[in-house]
This record gives C-alpha cells, structure tokens and sequence, in this order.
C-alpha cells in the first residue's frame, strides 16, 4: 500500500517516529508521499526524507498557513525542487472554508505553485476545499502535463469528471470510513478505478475506528477495507489497482524530468 499524504513530518510524530515508521511497514504501507505546507518546514520534510528511504518529498504553500508565505517564498520553491529530489509540488490550493482567508492572496500564491509545477514537469497534490469551480478554472488555464491529486477529494461527480479530464485522481482516507458520510461514498462507489488513490493525512483524519486518536500512516489497511467494502472490491485488487495509480502519478517524476525540452 502506499500512503499518498501523511505529514509524517509534524511535531505530533517527533516521540514515536521510528516506531509509527516500523508499524506502516509491518502492516504492508511500503511508501509514504509527505507533502510539505511552509518554506520554514521543507528542510526538516527533507531531513525525514533522507532518513527514511520508503518515504517521498513534495514541497509547496498550504492555504491555511497563508500568514507563513509570501510570494518571495517562490524563488526558494523553485529552488528547493531543484535540489530536492521532489515527487510532487504541495501541499498547495485553495481553502474558502474560513471567511477571513483572503481568496485574492490564495490564487496568486496557487498560481505562482502551479507554474513551478508546470517547469518542472511535478504533478500537484491538491488542498481544495469549498473552492472547486475556482481551482478547475485554475487547472484547465495552466494544462498540467504530469496531472496531480486532490486530497480528500469532497466534491461532486461532475467536479471529479472535469478533474479526471485535466489529468487528477482522487485521494480517499479516513472521512470515507464515517456512516455519515453518504455522498462521499456514493462518489468514491461510481469513480473509476485509475482514479483511485489511498491516504490518511495522519496526524489529522484519523478514521472511524480510531476516533479522537492521532491519525497514523499505519492505519491505511483500516482505510483499505473500507474503501474495498464500498466498492465491492477484493481488497488486495484495490491494493494492486491504489499502487499503481500512485506509482504512475508520483513515482516516476524522474523519468519525466530526464525528458525536459
């Protein structure tokens, strides 16, 4: 399995990392994708990186942290996917759920990300949340060449139709795994399958059967099952079909980089 968002880089794991990293691999995770959210915290991401060698590095500016970025923050972006060896840009998008964010300062930062990605050739791990016609406008004007992921994608089936058109999948992790969460699950059943991707966003939405706990990248096979139940799937086929999806997205950047024109 592999966990296509997992902050294993935050505080909450600085007690227990090597032990968290040694549940994921006995529990069959055989790959973390670790999505960076300020310049201040890439070069501790890439310290964690380097030590742990079954986990990947994307950089990028989160929405929610837009007091910590500036658009000078840019340069040292395109710099530090220069010198880091970067599977994605992210975690990077637009966030209108809290009415105080200034949605101006979000697209200028999203669109100064999404170009980076662009010359580098990186897909994109997207944060959307209330924001989808904005972000599909977004998408569509810059052509992505490598695609991306919508992280804990919450949107509607024609919404996820038009981010499979400009190349996305779907990231699905613990809000799946909650009975309430009906429309969610009627999407996640119709999606295609090279659509599909798995995660937790550990430490933060941690699933039904851990509730109030730190979410942990060793609870993905919880994830799994249900996801498989939904879909009415094997799981180790939904394994097969989930790591193949995250390979071809993530795992081959370098291939795609050597080609650069």
């Amino acid at each position: 399995m592999i966990d296509t968002h997992c902050h294993l880089d935050f505080p909450e794991f600085d007690a227990d990392r090597d032990q968290v990293v040694h549940q994921c691999l006995s529990r069959g995770v055989k790959r973390i994708i670790v999505p960076g959210v300020t310049a201040a915290s890439w070069p501790r991401l890439h310290s964690i990186v380097q030590r742990y060698e079954f986990c990947e590095g994307a950089y990028g500016m989160h929405p929610l942290f837009m007091n910590d970025h500036s658009l000078e923050h840019l340069d040292l972006l395109n710099e530090t996917l220069q010198d880091y060896d970067a599977c994605a840009v992210g975690e990077i998008g637009l966030d209108y759920y809290l009415p105080n964010h200034d949605r101006e300062a979000q697209a200028r930062l999203l669109a100064g990300q999404l170009q980076l990605a662009k010359q580098h050739r990186l897909p994109v791990i997207l944060h959307i949340r209330k924001a989808h016609e904005d972000a599909l406008s977004m998408l569509k004007q810059f052509k992505l060449d490598a695609g991306g992921s919508v992280h804990a994608f919450n949107g509607s089936y024609e919404q996820a139709q038009r981010y499979m058109d400009l190349g996305f999948k779907f990231g699905f992790g613990g809000a799946v795994t909650y009975d309430a969460a009906t429309k969610l699950r009627r999407t996640l059943k119709n999606l295609p399958d090279d659509s599909l991707l798995l995660e937790t966003d550990a430490p933060d939405m941690a699933p039904a059967m851990y509730p109030s706990k730190r979410n942990n990248p060793a609870y993905l096979p919880d994830i799994l099952a249900v996801i498989a139940e939904i879909r009415e799937t094997d799981p180790m086929e939904l394994v097969r079909i989930t790591d193949r999806n995250a390979e071809q997205l993530f795992l081959h950047t370098s291939e795609l980089r050597n080609h650069q024109v």
